[in-house]
């Protein structure tokens, strides 16, 4: 009881961060068809904006481990919500100057922020229980990260998005000189947002700083089953082919958790469904993904394993992912909405799985996890792209998901076992 009491207060901080992780990172959703709107942007080009922020993710998540090593878990956060400050301050000139190369600079920087803030959190939440309820933990820490998805998408979706088929109307019909005008006031919108979320993210970094936020050193091999393998305590991070394939998976993982979210108001209104109708879907999977982190912190480890939670959510995304592809309207954006149930279980499990035993090597693994959530980025460009090149037929670009899941398949029954490269054999 007492140990389990000593986890509280430093999950309660994580989960405040975990908030802040889904509040900036899946309003993406609305970022896309709003910059699709005021930029005037094809599907492709405003896919972008997810790529930037992910992109940031495997450009920092490296350097953010060696950051670690240096300033520790605690005073990393405060860094990072200080780079995150500073990237959504950005926006604000990139509204004034409507200049897409500017909004996703900013985006970047975000990204970058968020990546050490990751770094940070997502061992952190590993290491400081039992490595067999990992899932159950993060699951805990996806609660407040869909919660404040939902909450984000609701309220700039109502802020960004609204009366937006009336705007895109006005739009067609303006001369050059009204649509620029207009264009320059619905940019705006986006202003006193951002200014807020900058001034909120430095008054977060104060309250970590001054938190008392304990230090977890992960190589003492007392500490919650993370015992270090002596004849492997001065082996390479790549000796893991676990780890390896995890990172692999993740990365796919990265397009079955994104998609639904990101890309679900372009593909809808590739559909035929109005803008006004379509951005609430986002939302929708957002509940579908709260109700599967409400499921993991129930079911695992009690009745599922981490591995079974695993292979279930991917025979389930394989299932939808078919619906999706041959059904019409409506019901294949539903289905697109329901694979948040299954995409919710996929990052605890795979990190549970990937990171057991790492001992030393758990920051730097922790690292590589993290860069592979470019994933998240990468598979939304080409499902914007493929929406783009087959507009009279585009659910054929959710057939994008069949290898992501059919890996996610592989990873579960047999990925995670492999102990030694020698194994694959």
């Amino acid at each position: 009881m007492n140990k389990f009491q000593s986890y509280i207060y430093p999950l309660v901080i994580i989960g405040v961060l975990f908030f802040v992780f889904g509040f900036l990172t899946w309003i993406n959703g609305i970022l896309i068809p709003y910059f699709q709107i005021c930029l005037e942007l094809n599907n492709f080009q405003a896919s972008l904006v997810a790529f930037s922020s992910y992109t940031a993710y495997f450009v920092m998540a490296i350097p953010s481990a060696y950051i670690l090593r240096f300033t520790g878990y605690k005073k990393g956060m405060v860094l990072g919500l200080f780079i995150m400050a500073a990237g959504t301050a950005l926006f604000i000139p990139a509204a004034n100057s409507r200049i897409y190369a500017v909004f996703l600079t900013g985006l970047f920087i975000t990204g970058s922020g968020l990546a050490l803030l990751q770094t940070a959190a997502n061992p952190y939440v590993a290491i400081i229980g039992p490595i067999e309820s990992t899932a159950q933990r993060i699951g805990f820490m996806g609660l407040a990260n869909k919660v404040a998805g939902i909450l984000s998408i609701t309220i700039f979706g109502s802020i960004f998005l609204f009366n937006a088929d009336e705007i895109i109307q006005k739009l067609n019909l303006a001369d050059a000189a009204q649509k620029a005008e207009m264009l320059d006031s619905y940019a705006l919108r986006i202003v006193e947002p951002y200014s807020i979320i900058t001034v909120l993210l430095l008054l977060l970094s104060v309250m970590i700083y001054f938190s008392r936020i304990p230090e977890i050193n992960e190589i003492r091999e007392d500490i919650n089953n993370f015992a270090v393998d002596k004849q492997q305590a001065d082996s390479s991070v790549f000796q893991y082919p676990y780890l390896v394939l995890g990172v692999i998976s993740l990365f796919f993982a990265g397009a079955c958790e994104v998609i639904p979210i990101d890309g679900l108001i372009i593909y809808s209104r590739s559909l035929g469904i109005p803008i006004e109708e379509a951005r609430h879907y986002s939302t929708y999977t957002m509940y579908a993904m709260l109700l599967g982190y409400l499921s993991s912190v129930i079911l695992i480890p009690k009745v599922f394993s981490q591995q079974q939670a695993l292979k279930y959510c991917a025979i389930l995304g394989l299932g939808l992912t078919l619906g999706a592809f041959v059904t019409e309207g409506l019901v294949s954006a539903v289905f697109l909405m329901l694979m948040g149930f299954g995409a919710a279980m996929l990052w605890g499990t795979i990190w549970g799985l990937s990171l057991k035993g790492l001992g030393k090597h758990t920051k730097i693994g922790s690292a590589m996890l993290l860069m592979s959530v470019i994933g998240g980025g990468i598979f939304p460009v080409f499902f914007g792209k493929l929406i783009d090149i087959s507009p009279s037929y585009p659910q054929s670009a959710v057939l994008l998901l069949l290898p992501c899941y059919l890996m996610l398949l592989f990873f579960s029954v047999y990925g995670h076992r492999i102990r030694r490269w020698s194994g694959i054999l």
